[in-house]
């Protein structure tokens, strides 16, 4: 549809960066795109709106539409010119929405218009060597990969069918390339090196510094035998050595080919010491369980290695808790959750320095982090010299908050009756008393909260499991929402009668990580609940033990709900989330 309008000189002024007035113009040409009928439906499903948009287009009745046949020819695709626009950033996915259409910023790899990314990285942990019970690195190794990745990278310019002839102009151009590190973690743990230390800062510097000095020399003796990058004469090198790449380090997600290669992520710590891979083949899905080698070996070296204590380890996925585990073991095996985040913000800075792109670092920090944290975060990075970051905090989402004070109060709070009334769901007392189980579960420490009216009756459920705003904790809070809904509807049966028949319902459903042995096997996170459930009103098989031995500090960390897998090990890492167990990846 044609909206255009009449054109106008100035909608906005404003002043540039460097002091200029702009004035932005509208030539007043402006056209609609109409979806109708079963359009609107494909629309939805393919391509949708976000947040809030979305759902008011997901009440939209969808049925009864005619079918649509589409008659008209696309006779051609001509140009037709090109405009400034501006571009917004969407706050909550970090996307931009560029003429319409929703695209994700890349903070490692700015790119010029057409151009594309060619990124490698060196698992830094296979040159690892140990020689009389000492490791250390092979520098003399790790210098004939580095050159051979920088020749293999340049030629992949060469060899790639680019799409379109605009962007092989541009690549070739300036024949940029990504060399960068992972499995960095996995060498610290071989090395016996905190990840929160000086040593560690220290060795990122000089193994990064290595890899750029090596990598432009490469790069030089390439430009020597190839000749240098077309737009060399115009770049920041016109006076220096000529080289073949205008680029030749960037530190880039590895999120997905790290779980290939068998290592940890980029330059981030281990998300988690154990966790299990599920794989889907033709014969049925197999769980491949995996703890880190490097602890493994630490731990026979040191004499504390058993069984039961990879077990643990399994099941927690860190050492917090674990008694029998050396000290020397918890300051080097520590997970990304247990590192302050200034450490984070250095080991970025100390790689930053020596890589001619950006770096790929997820700054984590605690749920009770504060605005001031997320200040001084962004501050140490710029005094730093970090070239961006990536700040996210546990629980940073902010779920839904539940309502705890619906009116009323306690004295005027009816009594829990068996007969019906016209009321459709009894109001919520002001004060309630109740008491909070926890309760170990497939997918993390789950507290359940049951709340009773004054004379002794079941009247609500909270159930907290996983970080808020998490699918983890949707899946909890929707259960408590339910089981508390059904107790304060009218109904002939008792509370305590209406419980039990929800335990019924909920015990023993299967899930596909159990945890706990004999007795104390608990399903999933229903089948606990109903344990739990149980044992508030003294009935059913009781608490499972390892809920009330569970050390302080002990509680397992999980991820969100894997769309793909459906296990809760999807993690934020490097800006992205990925799945520990079958390797899924949103970016």
């Amino acid at each position: 549809f044609d909206r255009s309008r009449a054109p106008r000189d100035c909608i906005f002024a404003y002043r540039a960066v460097r002091g200029a007035l702009r004035a932005y113009r509208s030539d007043g040409v402006l056209f609609e795109l109409g979806i109708f009928g079963k359009s609107r439906e494909v629309f939805r499903r393919t391509v949708g709106f976000l947040g809030a948009k979305q759902e008011r287009l997901g009440r939209i009745r969808y049925g009864g539409f005619y079918a649509q046949r589409f008659s008209d020819p696309v006779v051609s695709v001509e140009g037709a010119g090109v405009r400034r626009v501006y571009d917004l950033t969407e706050p909550q996915s970090h996307s931009m929405i560029a003429n319409g259409l929703v695209v994700h910023q890349c903070g490692e790899q700015p790119l010029l218009p057409n151009e594309a990314c060619n990124l490698g990285s060196l698992n830094v942990a296979r040159f690892a060597r140990e020689q009389d019970g000492r490791w250390s690195l092979d520098w003399d190794e790790l210098e004939r990969v580095v050159r051979l990745a920088v020749r293999f990278l340049d030629d992949v310019i060469e060899v790639n069918p680019y799409p379109l002839a605009a962007i092989d102009a541009m690549v070739k151009a300036n024949r940029r390339i990504g060399l960068g590190v992972m499995g960095w973690a996995d060498l610290l743990f071989a090395l016996d090196i905190p990840y929160d230390s000086e040593e560690a800062l220290a060795l990122a510097g000089r193994l990064m510094a290595f890899i750029q000095d090596i990598g432009h020399d490469q790069s030089a003796r390439l430009a020597e035998e190839r000749g240098p990058f077309p737009n060399y004469e115009r770049s920041i090198y016109e006076r220096g050595r000529p080289l073949r790449n205008s680029t030749v380090t960037t530190i880039a997600p590895t999120g997905t080919i790290s779980m290939i290669a068998g290592c940890s992520s980029g330059i981030e710590p281990v998300f988690a010491l154990a966790f299990e891979h599920r794989v889907k083949g033709v014969d049925g899905e197999r769980v491949l369980p995996f703890v880190s080698q490097s602890f493994e070996r630490f731990g026979r070296q040191r004499g504390f290695y058993s069984d039961a204590l990879m077990g643990e380890v399994a099941r927690r996925g860190t050492l917090a808790g674990i008694p029998g585990v050396p000290e020397a073991a918890r300051a080097v095996f520590k997970t990304a959750h247990e590192i302050h985040w200034s450490w984070h913000v250095r080991h970025q800075a100390a790689f930053q320095r020596h890589t001619d792109n950006g770096v790929s670092k997820t700054i984590n920090l605690p749920a009770d982090a504060t605005g001031q944290d997320v200040a001084d975060a962004y501050l140490l990075a710029w005094r730093e010299g970090c070239l961006g970051i990536t700040v996210f905090r546990d629980g940073c989402k902010g779920g839904q908050v539940l309502n705890v004070g619906v009116g009323g109060d306690a004295a005027g709070a009816p009594e829990a009756t068996d007969a019906l009334d016209d009321r459709v769901v009894r109001p919520r007392p002001h004060s309630l008393a109740g008491a909070t189980y926890r309760m170990e579960t497939p997918i993390g420490t789950a507290f359940v909260t049951v709340n009773e009216t004054p004379g002794g009756d079941p009247f609500e459920v909270f159930v907290q499991v996983g970080k808020a705003g998490s699918d983890t904790m949707a899946v909890a809070e929707a259960l408590g929402r339910l089981i508390s809904l059904v107790l304060r509807l009218p109904s002939p049966l008792s509370p305590r009668r209406r419980l039990e028949e929800v335990i019924s319902q909920l015990a023993w459903i299967g899930g596909g990580q159990p945890t706990g042995f004999g007795a104390a096997k608990v399903l999933s996170l229903p089948d606990a609940l109903a344990r739990t459930l149980g044992e508030h009103i003294g009935i059913g098989r009781g608490p499972a033990p390892e809920a009330a031995k569970a050390p302080e500090g002990g509680r397992r960390r999980v991820g969100d709900l894997c769309k793909e897998c459906g296990q809760a090990t999807l993690v934020y890492e490097e800006g992205c989330k990925k799945c520990l167990s079958c390797g899924f990846n949103e970016c």
